[in-house]
């Protein structure tokens, strides 16, 4: 038996699985039958009012190449539809399995329905509840993974902003320093000009008093 996923192709599945079963030299009376059982969510078969389907390899005749498997289809819509009339029950072990594909989600372990107490119901809802669980704990370690990442990133941020701001406020100390290295350069250039223009005044003032002195 098979059960081919929509990426998986259905026929190569199932001749895998077929041809797979027998070794080099072995007789080919020695395979068993393979199915492939399709469940679809969406309604396939529009026109058919059944939702459980069986299709095998015929020609344009209807002739059988083999009875030795199939494909089982079953549209999950159609027999929601119609179990929705049926709340607790559950006519045959297919519609007890269709029902547990269909309504697992909602399932309560704790408070099975009455179409769920049999033996191979429980051990589904167990192995479901075991993969939920690591689903649930899959979930959980990359949430918190997830969550480490962004705290790292979030203190490789932080501690970029406070290099950038140790940068800024050297460069800015660097250029208050540079700033008033050249205010006071300036002031120094100012007196000096100054200082020189007062020797210069004074020597023009004694050059007139040496000349008054001389023409008296």
């Amino acid at each position: 038996m098979s059960c081919a996923t929509p990426s998986t192709p259905r026929s190569t599945a199932s001749s895998r699985l077929y041809s797979g079963q027998i070794k080099d030299g072995q007789d080919y009376g020695e395979l068993k039958a393979t199915y492939s059982i399709w469940l679809l969510g969406d309604t396939l078969l529009r026109d058919v009012p059944d939702f459980a389907h069986r299709f095998r390899m015929r020609d344009e005749q209807g002739r059988g190449l083999l009875d030795h498997g199939g494909i089982y289809l079953f549209e999950l819509g159609k027999f929601a539809r119609v179990q929705a009339a049926h709340a607790d029950d559950a006519a045959n072990e297919l519609e007890r399995w269709l029902r547990f594909f269909t309504e697992a989600e909602r399932l309560d372990e704790s408070a099975l329905s009455h179409w769920m107490q049999t033996e191979e119901m429980r051990q589904a809802m167990s192995v479901l509840m075991a993969f939920s669980e690591k689903e649930r704990a899959y979930h959980a370690y990359h949430a918190y993974q997830a969550r480490q990442n962004f705290l790292r990133q979030q203190r490789s941020i932080q501690r970029r902003i406070a290099e950038l701001s140790a940068a800024a406020e050297q460069a800015q100390a660097q250029l208050a320093c540079e700033r008033t290295e050249k205010e006071q350069a300036h002031a120094q250039t100012e007196a000096a000009l100054q200082r020189e223009a007062a020797a210069l005044a004074e020597v023009e003032r004694l050059k007139r008093l040496l000349a008054n002195g001389a023409n008296d």
